[in-house]
């Protein structure tokens, strides 16, 4: 029997079904979002929720969820004396990518195992690309380089206007990261917008649900939405 990867730093296995027990590979879903739209909790909750239900589930968070990624996330995201530059965070946060891919999503998936994940490559498109400008064509090159082109089979948007997220970050007991400290209103709008753009250009991967709503509320099209496709890939199986 396959060995089963064990929880990764920043990350949790939620559930210890045999990993042998799926067949083919597994189903990837990512939660994105702009800041204060309840993406971590979500996607703990998700995989609770699927973990309950006789999901076997890994958790992951970027950047973290590896040694390394974990640094890089302290680095990135809690060090307010660093003036870091746009194309340099997007080539750390896409270091701290290639070593969570490497090191926990695909031997997950290559396991038969389900892969929730609070943000990944979209998020740099978002924030560095359409909230700090830089070139939309060379992040997806880096994206492609850093993943081995891995897709999610499924991304949900978590959307809810910018001042009701930053609100919600302020008045959290977690402290702000460098990009809910130290950048503008502006900047958070020019992201929100980047992830509804990217939402509409893939209405086949992207479900976009308004987190502006009750927690419980967004915790059910959540978890409906990833049991859809849960459930469209157990069809396929099954006629195959």
């Amino acid at each position: 029997m396959a060995k089963s990867p064990g929880p990764p730093v920043g990350g949790t296995a939620v559930s210890r079904q045999a990993p042998g027990s799926a067949r083919g590979r597994g189903l990837f879903i990512t939660l994105e979002g702009p800041d204060g739209s309840g993406k971590t909790s979500q996607a703990a909750r998700l995989a609770a929720t699927l973990g309950a239900g006789g999901v076997d589930v890994v958790l992951a968070r970027e950047p973290g969820g590896t040694e390394l990624g974990e640094r890089l996330r302290e680095l990135l995201l809690h060090r307010d004396d660093l003036v870091i530059d746009p194309l340099t965070d997007a080539f750390l946060f896409n270091a701290a990518r290639t070593q969570l891919v490497a090191e926990v999503i695909r031997p997950a998936l290559a396991a038969g195992r389900t892969v929730v994940c609070a943000r990944f490559a979209d998020s740099t498109l978002a924030y560095q690309g359409y909230g700090a400008g830089l070139d939309l064509a060379i992040l997806r090159t880096l994206e492609a380089i850093a993943t081995g082109a891995l897709r999610p089979d499924l991304t949900i948007l978590l959307d809810l206007p910018v001042e009701a997220g930053l609100a919600r970050k302020r008045r959290g007991r977690a402290a702000l990261t460098r990009f809910e400290s130290r950048v503008d209103v502006a900047f958070h709008r020019r992201v929100r917008d980047g992830f509804l753009r990217l939402a509409r250009a893939e209405p086949e991967r992207w479900r976009v649900i308004d987190a502006a709503r009750p927690r419980s509320t967004v915790a059910t099209e959540v978890t409906v939405a990833a049991r859809s496709l849960l459930e469209a890939r157990r069809g396929e199986r099954e006629r195959v």
